[in-house]
């Protein structure tokens, strides 16, 4: 009998249960697709506040390991509960407003330019880039890596090799961003419908509309859990 859900002891409460969690799943053999025990009943056998329970299910959910179903309980979303650590998680969400902020006024002129300057090798870049992540997204993937190939094409379609250098200074930060947006519940799809809205103004030469939806594109890039999250909400 795993004693994994023992009652707690005093420290950050929410991480404890995150670490209690990840011991229930393990020895319990539990797998994508399973169901966690409801909110009350973790709270009551670990001896804590359905408020810690709930900050670390909501933990886990930013971190694409479960899912919240609406009145439908919490669900494995991998086979396991192997998480980042918490204090990594607060200095992603610290910079993470940052590096939206920079995403939105580069990659918006980048768009605007690419408009302007683009060549049919251009295009097909950006329209290879689409269909690798259609590809991926039929394969129940998140599109990251065809997501990363458009971004890329369209620097590339600006011919501003000033701005393409800023934004391979902040590459790594931008890779984070593109994660933490794609696991989001049915964002995939609606980046790579807005990737087209991109790609249809840049082909018709349209300047402002290109960078209008690039604009658009980010500002829901920037719409993630993580931003929602309080690390210090329940302790």
């Amino acid at each position: 009998m795993t004693d994994a859900l023992r009652p707690m002891t005093k420290q950050r409460l929410y991480e404890q249960v995150l670490d209690r969690l990840r011991q229930y799943v393990a020895e319990g053999g539990l797998r994508a697709g399973d169901r966690l025990p409801p909110e009350r009943d973790l709270a009551q056998r670990l001896g804590v506040s359905r408020a810690s329970v709930k900050q670390a299910i909501v933990v886990l959910e930013v971190q694409g390991l479960v899912e919240a179903r609406h009145g439908g309980g919490t669900y494995l979303v991998r086979d396991s509960l192997d998480a980042e650590p918490v204090e990594d998680m607060v200095e992603r969400r610290r910079r993470l407003p940052d590096v939206l902020e920079a995403r939105e006024a580069l990659e918006t002129k980048l768009a605007e330019l690419a408009a302007e300057r683009r060549t049919e090798e251009d295009l097909a870049a950006m329209r290879s880039a689409l269909a690798h992540m259609t590809r991926e997204i039929e394969e129940d993937g998140h599109g990251v890596e065809g997501d990363r190939l458009f971004h890329a094409a369209v620097t590339a379609a600006a011919h501003s090799s000033i701005l393409a250098e800023f934004m391979r200074s902040i590459a790594d930060q931008i890779a984070e961003s593109r994660t933490e947006s794609l696991r989001q519940p049915g964002r995939p799809t609606r980046s790579l419908a807005q990737h087209q809205a991109i790609l249809d103004a840049i082909a018709a030469e349209h300047p402002q509309q290109a960078a209008t939806a690039m604009r658009r594109h980010v500002r829901t890039v920037a719409k993630v859990r993580l931003l929602d999250w309080d690390p210090e909400g329940e302790r």
